[in-house]
């Protein structure tokens, strides 16, 4: 019998996860949401049936697996709950608000001896996948450098709402696009250890929420008489051990044109070197045979990468829970990648570089 789910958390992320999990042959059993009209939605498009309250949720033995989807402040609270009714847990990135709180679901999955995936969904991209068989069969040799970015032109997410009010996400594009762009990078050059990061945040927005013009705004409409305390930009430059430096730059609002900078990365190794768009169909690497210099263009199928990222995860996730194949992006990814987050904030107020605190 396949995988049987329940979606905890039913807005837009929600959805397309019970979307991704259908098509990969997992049932969505039941759904629920604070706001009963979402998870009757997302039930009467993807199956199930919307449930009156969590702990009724929880307490169905014909769930296996839960998706917590919700917003950042309640991912530990809720994971941690999820864990101890026994069920396996997918939880939205970030894995929590805070070191304390990633360290606490994790220890709860090691009690409850159920899987816990992160969602960082971006490592099932296919150009990510096609650039990391080419590291991980050696063919980039040792890498230096790499280079990530994430950027909107004027991308807010639900601006005046609770990912712009600090005290319920977190804070801003760091903890919102960040963590996808900082996990991949981590993941590509085989998660090496951080160990300091120098970072600066930008916050304009927040003056000017009567008169932002934007270009999107998918997780609401502006509240205007809402918060916004979180940055709308963040760089930064994280030093690894081994010698590895990740050089990041995200923005949900960048003054520029449409499609000039793109979500990308760019490793850089000793043999080869490589980059694609996170969302392309193509990757570029760049690298030597036979005593001359090649670029290679890697051939693999790509009709739809975002679908086909969440496709892969739900793959993966489904084979965890049902075969007991490790986690793809585990506690630790999350834990790792919170530390980071963690060290730039404080490098960001402090103004100088500052130690990363061991995850």
């Amino acid at each position: 019998m396949s995988m049987r789910l329940g979606i905890v958390g039913c807005g837009a992320i929600g959805t397309i996860h019970a979307a991704a999990a259908g098509r990969q042959g997992v049932k969505v059993v039941r759904a629920w949401d604070i706001h009963a009209s979402r998870a009757k939605a997302l039930c009467e498009s993807h199956g199930g049936k919307a449930c009156a309250s969590l702990d009724d949720l929880l307490s169905m033995k014909e769930i296996d697996a839960v998706v917590v989807a919700v917003p950042n402040n309640l991912h530990a609270p809720l994971a941690i709950q999820a864990l101890r009714a026994g069920k396996h847990v997918l939880l939205e990135k970030p894995m929590a608000m805070s070191m304390a709180e990633c360290r606490e679901i994790a220890s709860e999955a090691a009690k409850a001896k159920r899987v816990l995936e992160i969602g960082f969904v971006c490592r099932g991209a296919p150009a990510a996948r096609a650039v990391k068989h080419f590291i991980d069969a050696g063919r980039f040799g040792t890498i230096s450098h790499i280079k990530c970015a994430s950027y909107r032109r004027r991308g807010v997410p639900g601006l005046g709402g609770w990912f712009t009010t600090k005290a319920v996400s977190g804070g801003g594009a760091l903890i919102d696009l960040g963590v996808h762009i900082l996990d991949l990078s981590l993941y590509l050059a085989g998660s090496p250890r951080p160990t300091h990061a120098s970072g600066h945040v930008f916050s304009g927005i927040g003056s000017r929420m009567r008169d932002y013009v934007y270009t999107s705004m998918w997780a609401g409409p502006p509240t205007l008489d809402g918060v916004c305390d979180v940055e709308d930009g963040a760089t930064a430059l994280v030093r690894c051990e081994g010698g590895l430096t990740i050089e990041m730059n995200v923005f949900w609002a960048a003054n520029l044109p449409e499609g000039q900078l793109n979500d990308g990365i760019t490793v850089l190794g000793d043999r080869a070197g490589g980059s694609f768009q996170v969302f392309g169909k193509s990757a570029k690497i760049a690298t030597e045979e036979e005593g001359r210099l090649v670029d290679l263009t890697p051939h693999f199928a790509c009709e739809d990468p975002d679908r086909e990222m969440w496709d892969a995860q739900y793959k993966q996730f489904r084979a965890a829970v049902e075969q007991g194949v490790p986690p793809h992006a585990d506690a630790a990814a999350g834990i790792r990648v919170q530390s980071v987050v963690e060290a730039i904030y404080a490098s960001a107020a402090a103004g100088h570089e500052v130690a990363v605190r061991p995850a």
